[in-house]
């Protein structure tokens, strides 16, 4: 069955950087697009960035342009968000996605709390 593993999450100053990994199994991952969502305390989960599966072109949601980079490692089955320049508002669980036969998988989250 897909089954996705975050993790990489912590405590962070403002300014500083962190990097998720969330490793896919279960389906043919290189297939695949991926993408990383975040839901921060008394809101909606929202979608932060997305890779495509062949062209691995990406998107990102205008909050995090310019400070996240989304990538992929199809050989170990894994996506990442590279995530630079941390602000408060950042501060959430992110979760790993894919869409796959119409349903959307999702894995436990990782929480990412930026403080000082």
């Amino acid at each position: 069955q897909v089954q996705l593993a975050e993790s990489g999450g912590g405590l962070v100053q403002p300014g500083g950087s962190l990097r998720l990994s969330c490793v896919a199994s279960g389906f043919t991952f290189s297939m695949y697009a991926m993408s990383w969502y975040r839901q921060a305390p008394g809101k909606e989960r929202e979608l932060v960035a997305a890779i495509a599966s062949v062209t691995s072109s990406t998107y990102y949601a205008d909050s995090v342009k310019g400070r996240f980079t989304i990538s992929r490692d199809n050989a170990e089955n894994t996506v990442y968000l590279q995530m630079n320049n941390l602000k408060s508002e950042d501060t959430a669980a992110y979760y790993c996605n894919v869409v796959r036969d119409g349903k959307n998988y999702w894995g436990k989250g990782t929480l990412v709390t930026v403080s000082s």
